[in-house]
Protein backbone atom coordinates (compact mmCIF):
# COMPACT_ATOMS: atom_id res chain seq x y z
CA UNK A 1 0.00 0.00 0.00
CA UNK A 2 1.41 3.37 -1.03
CA UNK A 3 0.78 5.43 2.10
CA UNK A 4 1.69 9.15 1.90
CA UNK A 5 5.27 9.80 2.91
CA UNK A 6 4.81 13.47 3.83
CA UNK A 7 2.44 15.14 6.26
CA UNK A 8 -0.94 15.41 4.55
CA UNK A 9 -3.22 16.54 7.39
CA UNK A 10 -3.23 18.60 10.58
CA UNK A 11 -4.65 15.52 12.29
CA UNK A 12 -3.09 12.10 12.70
CA UNK A 13 -3.38 9.79 9.72
CA UNK A 14 -3.78 6.10 10.59
CA UNK A 15 -1.42 3.48 9.28
CA UNK A 16 -2.97 1.27 6.62
CA UNK A 17 -2.59 -1.89 8.69
CA UNK A 18 -4.60 -0.35 11.58
CA UNK A 19 -7.66 0.45 9.45
CA UNK A 20 -10.91 -1.55 9.59
CA UNK A 21 -11.04 -4.24 6.91
CA UNK A 22 -13.76 -2.55 4.82
CA UNK A 23 -11.67 0.61 4.57
CA UNK A 24 -8.55 -1.40 3.73
CA UNK A 25 -10.53 -3.05 0.92
CA UNK A 26 -11.70 0.35 -0.34
CA UNK A 27 -8.14 1.71 -0.28
CA UNK A 28 -6.83 -1.33 -2.14
CA UNK A 29 -9.51 -0.80 -4.81
CA UNK A 30 -8.40 2.84 -5.21
CA UNK A 31 -4.78 1.72 -5.36
CA UNK A 32 -5.61 -0.74 -8.13
CA UNK A 33 -7.79 1.70 -10.10
CA UNK A 34 -5.73 4.89 -9.78
CA UNK A 35 -2.29 3.62 -8.82
CA UNK A 36 -2.54 5.54 -5.53
CA UNK A 37 -4.95 6.28 -2.68
CA UNK A 38 -5.87 9.97 -2.69
CA UNK A 39 -4.76 11.90 0.39
CA UNK A 40 -8.35 12.88 1.14
CA UNK A 41 -9.17 9.28 2.03
CA UNK A 42 -6.16 8.78 4.26
CA UNK A 43 -6.94 12.08 6.01
CA UNK A 44 -10.62 11.24 6.54
CA UNK A 45 -9.68 7.77 7.80
CA UNK A 46 -8.83 9.54 11.06
CA UNK A 47 -12.54 8.94 11.72
CA UNK A 48 -13.60 5.77 9.89
CA UNK A 49 -17.36 6.28 10.34
CA UNK A 50 -17.13 9.73 8.77
CA UNK A 51 -15.00 8.38 5.91
CA UNK A 52 -17.64 5.73 5.24
CA UNK A 53 -20.38 8.40 5.21
CA UNK A 54 -18.27 10.59 2.91
CA UNK A 55 -17.71 7.74 0.46
CA UNK A 56 -21.39 6.77 0.50
CA UNK A 57 -22.61 10.31 -0.14
CA UNK A 58 -19.97 10.83 -2.81
CA UNK A 59 -21.21 7.71 -4.60
CA UNK A 60 -24.85 8.78 -4.16
CA UNK A 61 -24.21 12.18 -5.78
CA UNK A 62 -21.46 11.50 -8.29
CA UNK A 63 -21.99 7.86 -9.22
CA UNK A 64 -25.69 7.88 -10.05
CA UNK A 65 -27.37 8.29 -13.40
CA UNK A 66 -28.29 11.91 -13.88
CA UNK A 67 -29.24 14.55 -16.41
CA UNK A 68 -25.85 16.09 -15.60
CA UNK A 69 -22.79 14.65 -17.27
CA UNK A 70 -19.79 13.59 -15.22
CA UNK A 71 -17.88 16.57 -16.65
CA UNK A 72 -20.68 18.99 -15.68
CA UNK A 73 -20.63 17.70 -12.11
CA UNK A 74 -16.88 18.34 -11.96
CA UNK A 75 -17.34 21.86 -13.40
CA UNK A 76 -19.68 22.74 -10.54
CA UNK A 77 -17.23 21.51 -7.92
CA UNK A 78 -14.26 23.32 -9.43
CA UNK A 79 -16.06 26.67 -9.62
CA UNK A 80 -17.27 26.84 -6.04
CA UNK A 81 -14.19 25.08 -4.64
CA UNK A 82 -12.07 27.83 -6.13
CA UNK A 83 -14.40 30.45 -4.64
CA UNK A 84 -14.04 28.70 -1.27
CA UNK A 85 -10.24 28.57 -1.64
CA UNK A 86 -10.06 24.78 -1.46
CA UNK A 87 -6.85 23.89 -3.30
CA UNK A 88 -7.30 20.16 -2.76
CA UNK A 89 -10.74 20.09 -4.39
CA UNK A 90 -9.76 22.35 -7.29
CA UNK A 91 -6.74 20.17 -8.06
CA UNK A 92 -8.40 16.78 -7.62
CA UNK A 93 -11.62 17.63 -9.46
CA UNK A 94 -9.63 19.53 -12.09
CA UNK A 95 -7.77 16.30 -12.82
CA UNK A 96 -11.05 14.40 -13.19
CA UNK A 97 -12.51 17.11 -15.46
CA UNK A 98 -9.46 16.92 -17.71
CA UNK A 99 -9.98 13.17 -18.01
CA UNK A 100 -13.76 13.47 -18.55
CA UNK A 101 -13.62 16.33 -21.05
CA UNK A 102 -10.34 15.67 -22.83
CA UNK A 103 -9.61 19.40 -22.46
CA UNK A 104 -6.26 20.12 -20.77
CA UNK A 105 -7.17 23.70 -19.88
CA UNK A 106 -10.89 23.72 -19.08
CA UNK A 107 -10.50 23.15 -15.33
CA UNK A 108 -8.23 26.16 -14.90
CA UNK A 109 -10.50 28.34 -17.04
CA UNK A 110 -13.50 27.41 -14.90
CA UNK A 111 -11.59 27.94 -11.67
CA UNK A 112 -10.33 31.38 -12.69
CA UNK A 113 -13.54 32.67 -14.30
CA UNK A 114 -16.19 30.22 -15.44
CA UNK A 115 -18.13 33.06 -17.11
CA UNK A 116 -15.35 33.37 -19.68
CA UNK A 117 -14.74 29.64 -20.12
CA UNK A 118 -15.75 27.93 -23.34
CA UNK A 119 -18.78 26.16 -21.86
CA UNK A 120 -22.45 26.15 -22.85
CA UNK A 121 -25.06 28.61 -21.54
CA UNK A 122 -26.67 25.63 -19.75
CA UNK A 123 -23.41 24.87 -17.95
CA UNK A 124 -22.96 28.52 -16.97
CA UNK A 125 -26.52 28.57 -15.58
CA UNK A 126 -25.78 25.42 -13.58
CA UNK A 127 -22.62 26.94 -12.14
CA UNK A 128 -24.42 30.22 -11.40
CA UNK A 129 -26.95 28.23 -9.36
CA UNK A 130 -24.20 26.28 -7.55
CA UNK A 131 -22.47 29.57 -6.73
CA UNK A 132 -25.73 30.97 -5.40
CA UNK A 133 -26.13 27.92 -3.15
CA UNK A 134 -22.54 28.42 -2.00
CA UNK A 135 -22.70 32.16 -1.39
CA UNK A 136 -26.34 33.05 -0.64
CA UNK A 137 -28.54 29.97 -0.31
CA UNK A 138 -31.36 31.90 1.36
CA UNK A 139 -31.86 33.92 -1.86
CA UNK A 140 -32.90 30.90 -3.95
CA UNK A 141 -36.39 31.34 -5.34
CA UNK A 142 -38.78 30.08 -8.00
CA UNK A 143 -37.18 32.30 -10.65
CA UNK A 144 -33.85 30.46 -10.18
CA UNK A 145 -35.58 27.16 -10.91
CA UNK A 146 -37.20 28.69 -14.00
CA UNK A 147 -33.83 29.81 -15.34
CA UNK A 148 -32.52 26.25 -15.01
CA UNK A 149 -35.67 24.78 -16.56
CA UNK A 150 -35.26 27.16 -19.53
CA UNK A 151 -31.93 25.38 -20.15
CA UNK A 152 -33.60 21.95 -20.23
CA UNK A 153 -32.90 20.95 -16.64
CA UNK A 154 -35.68 19.22 -14.71
CA UNK A 155 -36.34 19.14 -10.97
CA UNK A 156 -34.23 16.00 -10.49
CA UNK A 157 -31.30 17.70 -12.26
CA UNK A 158 -31.76 20.76 -10.04
CA UNK A 159 -31.75 18.51 -6.96
CA UNK A 160 -28.51 16.95 -8.25
CA UNK A 161 -26.90 20.39 -8.60
CA UNK A 162 -27.99 21.28 -5.07
CA UNK A 163 -26.91 17.99 -3.55
CA UNK A 164 -23.49 18.04 -5.20
CA UNK A 165 -22.99 21.66 -4.20
CA UNK A 166 -23.99 21.10 -0.58
CA UNK A 167 -21.87 17.97 -0.21
CA UNK A 168 -18.74 19.36 -1.79
CA UNK A 169 -19.03 22.63 0.11
CA UNK A 170 -18.80 20.41 3.19
CA UNK A 171 -15.81 18.69 1.60
CA UNK A 172 -14.17 22.08 0.92
CA UNK A 173 -14.49 23.01 4.56
CA UNK A 174 -13.13 19.68 5.78
CA UNK A 175 -10.14 19.84 3.43
CA UNK A 176 -9.33 23.32 4.74
CA UNK A 177 -9.82 22.26 8.37
CA UNK A 178 -7.58 19.23 7.89
CA UNK A 179 -5.15 21.10 5.57
CA UNK A 180 -5.10 18.15 3.19
CA UNK A 181 -2.24 18.44 0.72
CA UNK A 182 -3.16 17.80 -2.93
CA UNK A 183 -1.71 14.57 -4.30
CA UNK A 184 1.17 15.13 -6.71
CA UNK A 185 -0.52 12.78 -9.19
CA UNK A 186 -3.45 15.17 -9.67
CA UNK A 187 -1.27 17.91 -11.14
CA UNK A 188 -0.42 15.88 -14.25
CA UNK A 189 -3.54 13.73 -14.74
CA UNK A 190 -5.15 14.39 -18.12
CA UNK A 191 -2.34 16.64 -19.35
CA UNK A 192 -0.23 14.22 -21.38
Amino acid sequence: MNQPETKISRFSVPEFNTLPQDIKDTFLAFQEKLGFVPNVFFALAHRPAELRAFLAYNEATMGKESGLTAAEKEMLIIAFSNYNGCTYCVMSHGAVLRLESGDKYLAEKIAVNYREANITPRQKAMINFAMQITKEPSTIGAEDFEILRSHGLNDEDIWDIGSITAFFNLSNRMMDLLAVRPDDQFFMMGRD
